[in-house]
């Protein structure tokens, strides 16, 4: 029991955005709230998701949960990542650069707060086109999902 509480003490929780969305019936118009949330144990493991409920700390619960079972291992070389990356999502394309130990982050705000919990602290970032939360977080997930470690016996193909 100790132990599981020291992991979640570990973990780093973020929320990236809080929208007011509605639904519109017959009725009238439902009031909802839409999370979006960061999880991440600094140490390559991350993972988002949104949850949505009629009050926002029931959604922000639910986005953390979800996050917690949607997470990923980012390959990293020390405090950054091993080469250059570029993806795309919706109308947003991301292009992720590794920096020297010490130069820190450049990085908007959802893609900062991405790398904040993953652990990765030197790193330069570009994102170009649409700036929609939901969508810098789809392409930045998609290209960390593309690296792959260098040396230790795996090769980066080129495909």
């Amino acid at each position: 029991m100790e132990k599981q509480l020291l992991e979640e003490k570990e973990e780093k929780q973020v929320v990236v955005e809080i929208r007011r969305v509605t639904k519109v019936t017959k009725g009238g118009k439902n009031l909802n709230f839409r999370a979006l949330v960061v999880v991440g144990d600094g140490k390559g493991n991350v993972g988002y998701a949104i949850g949505k409920a009629g009050e926002v700390p029931e959604a922000i619960r639910k986005a953390i949960e979800k996050a917690k079972k949607n997470m990923i291992m980012i390959p990293l070389k020390e405090t950054t990542i091993p080469y250059d990356v570029r993806a795309k999502s919706g109308a947003s394309v991301v292009v992720l650069k590794p920096a020297v130990r010490g130069h820190g982050m450049v990085a908007g705000k959802t893609m900062r707060a991405f790398f904040e919990v993953s652990g990765i602290t030197d790193i330069t970032c570009k994102c170009l086109g649409s700036t929609n939360p939901l969508n810098v977080i789809n392409a930045t997930v998609k290209a960390l999902l593309k690296l792959r470690n260098v040396g230790e016996g795996e090769r980066n193909e080129v495909t």
